[in-house]
């Protein structure tokens, strides 16, 4: 039965930022644990999901491998004990649970900013990285489609993705309070990870006039501003740029901080200068704060705020977790028939070896056109014969009664002997 999807996550509902960070996985580590997952446990239908709130993976099997899953995770990080961090992780082993929270994840529900549409081209992502790896069965494909339909879903017939309340968003809001009282203040964007470019094209719609961008790879950094109407401060000349500022917005995506106390020390801060760190791992060293007249801001730290988008978004919820039980219960109904289809199969196998036996005893006496309106006649008899059959089969599955079914029908056409003989 497939009644076996199971999942393991590391979130901003259980860990902190300081944890989520060490586990947390770029493109190229989460396409290499694929290939570990694959080399490693009994599993199908493995889908790796890394962003800043989460590190969640997916997967199909009859054994619970979620210990296992946890230590490859430390392996692949390089930590000597990871089994501390165990409290941290939620481990889901029901199959309708873990579809369930899928579904969630994929739809926003389970996002720090409710509704969070980057989440949606970030589960996008995972799967084509599975389906890269070979490592997405036609269980994942089906249940990936029905959760991207379900968004269509969502978006077309909800207000649930109005507005613009993303974790972007809400980092502007974060600025737009920090600076109310700053005449023509000037912004700084250092990296250009998803959601430090989702800042720069909120920033373009704002009225903020005085907004840079720097990047290590200049080119990238020059696409955006073209983007944006944005102008692009040369990655050589950051220091300068970050004495200017009021305040530094980073996405600079590596392992360790890039703003070090050391390095904003050496600013010489005059005034209040705040630090938006978007960035997992932290890109800003938690010591910075230290220094008098600077403040830092991590995701964690950009909390949902109370704006107009948000609430139309909340009020959506109840309509959101209707579309997605509907979709939920159209994905089961076709599982359930997936159970069965072996025995469908093997249905037709057996009824087909009977149809081509008895063709066999008569081919002799006939004439080439006799034998093919025989051919003709006696599929026309397997199909009609065989139509009842999986009806009841499939109407059977939506009852939860196909085994008792499965049961006769094997019985009755010996239709384990059937395949066997047909292997061999």
């Amino acid at each position: 039965m497939l009644n076996n999807f199971r999942a393991v996550s590391l979130s901003h509902r259980k860990a902190p930022l300081d944890i989520r960070e060490l586990i947390a996985l770029d493109e190229g580590s989460c396409r290499q644990f694929l290939q570990t997952l694959k080399n490693f446990i009994q599993a199908t239908d493995i889908l790796v999901l890394s962003t800043c709130n989460r590190t969640e993976v997916y997967y199909t099997s009859d054994s619970d491998f979620s210990q296992e899953i946890v230590k490859l995770l430390g392996i692949s990080k390089g930590m000597e004990n990871i089994s501390q961090y165990l409290d941290y992780f939620t481990i889901i082993n029901e199959h309708a649970d873990a579809v369930q929270h899928l579904f969630n994840v994929a739809m926003g529900l389970e996002a720090q900013v409710v509704g969070d549409m980057q989440i949606s081209n970030q589960v996008k992502q995972a799967y084509q990285w599975s389906v890269d790896s070979e490592a997405a069965g036609p269980f994942l494909h089906r249940l990936l489609h029905t959760i991207f339909f379900t968004n269509k879903r969502v978006v077309q017939e909800t207000s649930f993705r109005d507005g613009a309340a993303s974790t972007s968003y809400a980092a502007l809001e974060l600025v737009e309070s920090l600076v109310a009282d700053i005449a023509n203040p000037k912004i700084l964007v250092v990296g250009l990870g998803e959601i430090g470019a989702d800042v720069c094209r909120h920033l373009q719609d704002s009225d903020y006039t005085n907004v840079k961008i720097s990047n290590r790879t200049k080119a990238k950094a020059q696409l955006l501003a073209d983007e944006c109407g944005l102008q692009v401060l040369p990655f050589e000349d950051l220091v300068e740029g970050m004495k200017e500022a009021d305040v530094i917005i980073s996405s600079v995506a590596r392992d360790e901080p890039f703003f070090t106390h050391d390095m904003v020390s050496r600013l010489n801060v005059l005034t209040y200068k705040f630090f938006i760190d978007l960035s997992v791992p932290r890109s800003v060293e938690p010591e910075v704060e230290q220094i008098p007249g600077v403040l830092v801001y991590n995701i964690d730290t950009i909390q949902n705020k109370a704006s107009e988008a948000l609430e139309r978004r909340l009020a959506a919820v109840p309509q959101v977790k209707q579309i997605i039980s509907e979709s939920i219960a159209g994905f089961e109904d076709w599982t359930k028939e997936m159970n069965v289809s072996p025995t469908i199969q093997k249905l037709k196998n057996a009824l087909e070896t009977i149809r081509q036996e008895e063709m066999a005893r008569y081919m002799k006496k006939l004439s080439a056109e006799e034998a093919k309106h025989m051919d003709e006649v006696t599929k026309s008899m397997m199909q009609k014969i065989i139509k009842l059959p999986v009806l009841q089969l499939k109407a059977a599955c939506k009852r939860g009664e196909a085994e008792t079914l499965i049961d006769v029908l094997t019985d009755l056409f010996d239709l384990e002997k059937q395949s066997a003989e047909a292997q061999h």
